[in-house]
């Protein structure tokens, strides 16, 4: 266990923020984890995991312990004549272990190709897009309590998963380290292209029978041209979640905005796209300083060069008062803020 002090972050986190944090450890095994959570030198510090950084702001530098992820390793634990069930380390990037399935021709999860992160940050997300979320997918996960080093595994209920949101983000948030996650996946998919953009790109291709790693191709080519790169310019993909309202709510606006983006939830509830609020309220390449809403995509914040967490932060604040203001919707946060 080499832990190193003072050790600057601008490189482990996607929007590029030049923070520090007083003490730092990569770890690669649960037995390592708990070398560093059993160690006298850190009883009281406070602790972050911390993956890919790629969904998370520093404001500020961080006077605490953060503990790198770095579990490695992807596995086929079990299958049968239409299932698998595949393992991967909390550390392995999200994108390896979605081409690694590909490649084996395991569906499941190919509609969330090329999200930014680690394995270990999917279901504290619970991520999803083009019509796939992770927890159709997930099995259980293993993990270790900070304060005990009790080793736990959680089943699916266990995870209270609900759009972006999970147990580890909530209750758990800043008190449980995953360090595993199994996915039950398919040998014989059903290819879903049932969300438009995919969709018409199948039918621009002249895709009769788009397989799984069509579905990816395409998937990646979409999401290239639409979110800007975090190797080019700072960010960390979607700063805000789509607002659900209800349905009520939804007839007023529409009356007064006929054009309204929407996806009906469920009888009761509606999905109002975040990005079209707030290109509504004039923040589409709108820019103050280093900091600014993509000009493509303006549910993404970018830095665009030396942008200090504070300014950022600052920047996501002005959008989610123009869009109460003009909307009365209330925006929530899907990038951490600390």
């Amino acid at each position: 266990m080499k832990v190193v002090k003072n050790i600057p972050l601008k490189n482990l986190n996607t929007f590029g923020v030049d923070v520090k944090s007083k003490y730092f450890v990569e770890i690669h095994s649960e037995e390592g984890l708990k070398q560093v959570l059993n160690s006298e030198e850190f009883p009281h510090q406070q602790k972050l995991i911390l993956g890919s950084g790629s969904n998370i702001l520093f404001t500020k530098d961080f006077h605490g312990l953060v503990i790198k992820n770095s579990i490695s390793g992807i596995e086929i634990l079990d299958e049968d004549n239409k299932t698998v069930i595949v393992e991967a380390g909390a550390g392995v990037i999200w994108d390896e272990l979605v081409k690694y399935c590909i490649d084996k021709n395991i569906g499941g999860i190919e509609n969330l190709s090329y999200i930014p992160g680690t394995v270990g940050a999917a279901p504290i997300q619970n991520i999803g897009a083009y019509g796939q979320e992770l927890e159709e997918t997930f099995s259980q996960l293993k993990g270790i309590y900070i304060d005990t080093c009790e080793t736990k595994n959680f089943n699916k209920s266990e995870c209270s998963f609900s759009y972006r949101n999970s147990i580890f983000k909530n209750e758990l948030k800043n008190k449980f380290i995953i360090t595993s996650v199994r996915l039950k996946l398919n040998k014989n998919p059903d290819v879903n292209f049932s969300y438009n953009p995919v969709k018409d790109e199948v039918e621009n291709r002249n895709i009769n029978h788009p397989t799984i790693k069509d579905i990816r191709e395409i998937v990646i080519d979409i999401r290239k041209n639409k979110l800007p790169d975090p190797v080019e310019i700072g960010n960390a993909g979607s700063f805000f979640k789509n607002p659900v309202i209800t349905k009520e709510k939804f007839k007023s606006l529409k009356e007064e905005y006929p054009n309204l983006k929407h996806f009906f939830v469920d009888e009761y509830n509606v999905k109002i796209p975040a990005a079209w609020l707030i290109e509504k309220c004039g923040w589409k390449g709108k820019r103050i300083g280093d900091a600014g809403a993509h000009k493509i995509q303006p549910l993404v914040i970018v830095n665009y060069g030396n942008a200090s967490g504070k300014e950022i932060y600052e920047i996501s604040m002005m959008i989610k008062n123009d869009v109460k203001r003009t909307f009365n919707i209330t925006l929530e946060n899907e990038v951490n803020i600390l």
